[in-house]
């Protein structure tokens, strides 16, 4: 459903002073219409989209790094020559305008043609891959498929996801989904239909066993092969599992897929004590979102302060007292050794009562399969 579009800011379309947008600055309006975002590097001027493609945040919110605009929620990148997507989650660009500076003033004036019309390939130019397969269907590898396409690949296109389900906005589980403000229809990042009109076959509930880089071929887990031209692992990470006595019980859980998030829920309809054992950005997320489900919520982390050693101790601190506020209870430089079925055993032997138990300890980059095939992996999407 079509959201009605706040205009704020300057009327680009009736001028502002160069003046009021500084080297380096970025400054939000609107024109025809259309809320725009300014920005200046130099004497160039650029006008583009003002609304992130991905979860809808201002981008005059975000920074300036050299001609590209990073949005300040998710980091989600956009270039400010070409409105291009740069860098997930972002899949979608913004628009493009055209700027006019004139007797010491900036004009946004019509929309910039459409680039991914424009993108054909060149005659003489190297021979694309016919067939390219793509291992993982989470955001990396949607956002690769996507791309190929508006880049004006013709050839084939296949995914191959373990998941049961079309590739989806990860980011989403662990907060609306979770909090119960976003139904099942706002977490896909597309239909099934978008895959169908863009020639990209999608297989779900696929799982690649083995990778034959001589034979250019993967090998599927129900035995059957499939060849490729060019192939990308975009196999992301998988939870860190915490190996104590109960840890395997039915009521705990974690947190990366979207059939995890859904049997939280459904554990959390029939709960009212939750224990989360570590404060990574899940945890605390999961935190937040069942707290809003008017759940007891206790946090237990071996830190002194959440997340210190990844924004600093102001920032920590600030979010623990927010937390606090909103009613989470923290047992910091704790840890559990053991779960049973209505509680977990601290290191100190003290007990906390818990009908749920959500572990959230962090990930690890899922590389078995690229090494396994001579592959060394130096870098994880998450």
């Amino acid at each position: 459903m079509a959201e009605e579009k706040k205009l704020s800011g300057p009327d680009f379309a009736q001028g502002i002073a160069l003046t009021e947008l500084s080297d380096g600055g970025m400054l939000q309006g609107h024109a025809n219409g259309e809320p725009i975002l300014v920005a200046r590097r130099g004497d160039a001027c650029f006008a583009i989209g003002a609304i992130c493609t991905h979860y809808g945040a201002p981008l005059a919110e975000g920074i300036l790094v050299d001609d590209t605009v990073r949005c300040a929620w998710h980091h989600a990148c956009f270039s400010l020559r070409t409105g291009e997507a740069l860098r997930a989650p972002a899949l979608a660009p913004v628009t493009c305008w055209k700027v006019e500076t004139r007797d010491g003033k900036l004009f946004v004036r019509e929309k910039q043609p459409d680039k991914e019309s424009e993108k054909k390939r060149e005659p003489g130019a190297a021979k694309a891959p016919e067939n390219v397969i793509i291992v993982g269907g989470g955001a990396a590898g949607n956002a690769a498929a996507e791309m190929l396409r508006r880049e004006g690949h013709s050839g084939g296109i296949t995914m191959m996801s373990a998941d049961d389900a079309v590739p989806y906005d990860r980011p989403t589980l662990s907060k609306d989904f979770l909090n119960g403000t976003a139904g099942e229809e706002l977490v896909p990042l597309r239909s099934i239909d978008f895959y169908r009109e863009h020639e990209i076959e999608l297989l779900l509930n696929t799982r690649v066993a083995a990778i034959d880089p001589r034979d250019r071929s993967v090998q599927l887990a129900n035995g059957s092969h499939r060849k490729f031209d060019a192939l990308l692992l975009a196999t992301g990470a998988e939870p860190v599992k915490l190996n104590i006595p109960g840890a395997d019980l039915p009521h705990v859980c974690y947190l990366r897929s979207q059939s995890d998030c859904r049997a939280i829920i459904g554990k959390a309809a029939t709960t009212k004590r939750v224990v989360l054992v570590g404060a990574s950005f899940i945890a605390m997320e999961v935190a937040s979102s069942l707290i809003q489900r008017k759940l007891q919520v206790r946090v237990v982390a071996p830190e002194a302060v959440p997340m210190a050693t990844i924004l600093g101790p102001q920032v920590g601190e600030y979010l623990h007292r927010l937390h606090e506020r909103n009613g989470v209870v923290f047992h910091l430089q704790q840890s559990v050794v053991a779960i049973d079925s209505g509680k977990v055993t601290l290191k100190d032997g003290k007990t906390i009562e818990a009908d749920l138990v959500v572990i959230g300890i962090g990930v690890k980059p899922l590389i078995d399969l690229a090494e396994r095939a001579g592959s060394r992996p130096t870098r994880a999407c998450r």
